[in-house]
């Protein structure tokens, strides 16, 4: 029986395709139209000087310094977080290239007298006790990105400050990560003194020690589970969801 080569090669074709870098990957997404293209890259490369210099050659070429941070920055910065949260880069990925963006942010509101409007506020801290502070550094980072000013109260951040703090600034959201089991307990404190004060906000918890079966113990409590989840609630709360619906969405079991 005469076969057709050509078919067995197409059916039996054992070549590979080959996969895909996180640049490949990221390149893809960039803006077609340059210096955005340029921009995105370097904040996508957390190349900070690399982005100033775009960010120049765009405001000498008629660009409004303050669009950019929109239509540029973001871009860019978003660009950084989807791949993230597909699991192609990882968090030094993230800081790397939030430290850059924001580098541009300040050039840009130097460059224009002023910024674009926060989504929200947000304030962070460490658990009282806590000194370990990488995993809320890098929730502001996430958040920071992701348009939301960030009041950032550190580590080891007594009760009381926790809820000066939330009194003063208003925020829409409240952070706080702990990684040891002896801190964790803290959050439980902060959630009855809020409930007492009349603040009932979203308090987002996590961190190494901090689980779901813990942190749905209390009222105001929500259990983000990746720094990755922080911005997303934030993005919930100004999309309209409660506390219920915040429930609902990030608890997993």
């Amino acid at each position: 029986m005469d076969i057709d080569p050509s078919k067995i090669l197409i059916r039996y074709n054992v070549q590979k395709e080959k996969a895909q870098s996180p640049e490949e990957l990221a390149a893809e997404m960039f803006p077609k139209a340059e210096p955005a293209r340029s921009i995105c890259a370097a904040i996508f490369d957390g190349e900070e000087d690399d982005v100033i210099e775009g960010l120049e050659k765009a405001i000498e070429g008629g660009a409004d310094p303050i669009k950019l941070i929109d239509d540029v920055l973001m871009v860019g910065m978003k660009i950084t977080t989807d791949l993230y949260d597909q699991g192609v880069i990882f968090l030094p990925n993230v800081m790397m290239s939030a430290d850059a963006m924001l580098e541009g942010i300040e050039f840009c509101k130097e460059q224009g007298g002023s910024a674009p409007k926060p989504k929200g506020k947000v304030v962070c801290h460490v658990a009282e006790g806590d000194v370990h502070d990488i995993g809320k550094t890098i929730v502001a980072a996430l958040l920071r990105a992701a348009g939301y000013e960030v009041v950032d109260l550190g580590r080891d951040c007594p009760v009381d400050e926790v809820i000066a703090a939330v009194k003063k600034e208003s925020p829409m959201m409240l952070t706080g990560t702990a990684l040891m089991t002896t801190t964790m307990y803290a959050f439980k404190e902060v959630n009855d003194r809020l409930l007492e004060s009349g603040l009932k906000i979203p308090f987002q918890c996590g961190g190494g020690a901090v689980n779901q079966d813990f942190v749905v113990q209390y009222e105001l409590g929500v259990y983000g589970e990746e720094a990755a989840d922080a911005p997303k609630m934030a993005d919930a709360i100004v999309a309209g969801k409660g506390l219920a619906q915040l429930k609902e969405t990030f608890h997993k079991h």
